[in-house]
C-alpha cells in the first residue's frame, strides 16, 4: 500500500507491503534508493521478495513525492545523511516497526550507514547495494557544485540523461533500456530544489568508515564487476580495511545489479537476510 505520512517534520511518500503478500511474522526489509531515483526503482525487486519479507520503501528527502529538509540557521535547505536517517526511522515508527534490515542503493547506502551509526538498536542487518562509507573527494565536491548549478538552471533532465545510463554495464544497456527510460522520466517528480538539497547533503557527508570497522550488526556489500562508481580496486581496499563485512560480487553488472542481474542479486540478499 502506498501512502503519505509525516516523519522528522516533512511529508514522506511510502510503500509498505504489510497488507499485500507479506507473510505473517516475516522480517521487515527496508529498501532505500539512490540519487535521482525514486522508490519505484525497486518495483521488480519488491515483487520477487514479497513472499519472503515485509517490504517498506520510500522516496528519500528531495526525491519523488517526498519533501526535503527545512531551512537551517543559514537559510539553506540541506538533506544531510543524519536528516535522511531520522526520516527513515520516523517512517519505521509510523509503520509500527521496531527493528528492520536496511538495504540502501548507492546514496541509500550512505543513509543506511548513517542510520547504523545513529540508530544501531533499530537495525537487524544492513545491506549496501553498490555503496561505500567514504566522503566525497575534493574533485567530486567540485563536480557536485557544478551539478547543483546545472539543476538550478533547469537542466535536471540533462543531468539525468547523462548520469543514469552510466550506472549500467555497457553490455546491459539494451536489456535495461526500459528501466533506464522509466528512471529518467520519473525525474519529473523531483523538485529541483529538493535535488539541490540532496546534492549539498552528499557534498557535506562525513567519513563513515568507523561504522564498518566494527559494525554493530552483520553487514553485506553487494557489488558489480563493472561498476564505474565502485570499482573492484576500491572493493579490494575495503576488504582489507573492513574484514568484518561480507562481500558478494555480481558478475556482468554495473552499479545496479538488482536490475542488471536480478537473480544473482536476489540470491545474495536471501542468503544473507
Amino acid at each position: 500500500m502506498e501512502f503519505f505520512t509525516t516523519a522528522n517534520g516533512i511529508t514522506v511518500h511510502v510503500w509498505d507491503t504489510k497488507d499485500e503478500k507479506s507473510p505473517a511474522g516475516a522480517k521487515t526489509l527496508v529498501l532505500l534508493h539512490g540519487y535521482l531515483e525514486t522508490m519505484y526503482i525497486f518495483n521488480e525487486l519488491i515483487e520477487v521478495l514479497k513472499p519472503h519479507f515485509r517490504l517498506i520503501t520510500l522516496d528519500l528527502p528531495g526525491h519523488g513525492l517526498t519533501d526535503y529538509a527545512p531551512a537551517g540557521p543559514d537559510g539553506e535547505r540541506v538533506n544531510t545523511l543524519s536528516f535522511d536517517a531520522a526520516v527513515v526511522m520516523g517512517v519505521l515508527d509510523k509503520c509500527g516497526v521496531d527493528k528492520a534490515i536496511l538495504a540502501g542503493h548507492s546514496m541509500g547506502g550512505y543513509v543506511t550507514l548513517q542510520a547504523l551509526r545513529e540508530y544501531p538498536g533499530r537495525m537487524e542487518k544492513a545491506i549496501l547495494l553498490h555503496s561505500h562509507p567514504y566522503p566525497d573527494s575534493p574533485q567530486k565536491i567540485e563536480d557536485r557544485g557544478r551539478e547543483k548549478q546545472f539543476v538550478a538552471q533547469g537542466k535536471l533532465f540533462t543531468v539525468a540523461d547523462l548520469s543514469i545510463p552510466n550506472m549500467y554495464y555497457a553490455e546491459n544497456l539494451r536489456a535495461c533500456d526500459e528501466k533506464i527510460r522509466e528512471t529518467v522520466e520519473l525525474c519529473e517528480t523531483h523538485d529541483p530544489e529538493g535535488i539541490i538539497a540532496s546534492i549539498e547533503g552528499l557534498r557535506r557527508r562525513d567519513d563513515l568508515s568507523d561504522v564498518l570497522k566494527q559494525p554493530p550488526v552483520p553487514v553485506l556489500l553487494i557489488h558489480g564487476d563493472h561498476d564505474a562508481f565502485l570499482p573492484l580496486e576500491r572493493v579490494g581496499e575495503m576488504k582489507k580495511l573492513f574484514p568484518a563485512v561480507q562481500y558478494a560480487l555480481i558478475p556482468n553488472a554495473g552499479h545496479n545489479s538488482f536490475i542488471e542481474q536480478p537473480a544473482a542479486c536476489i540470491d545474495a540478499i536471501l542468503r544473507f537476510a
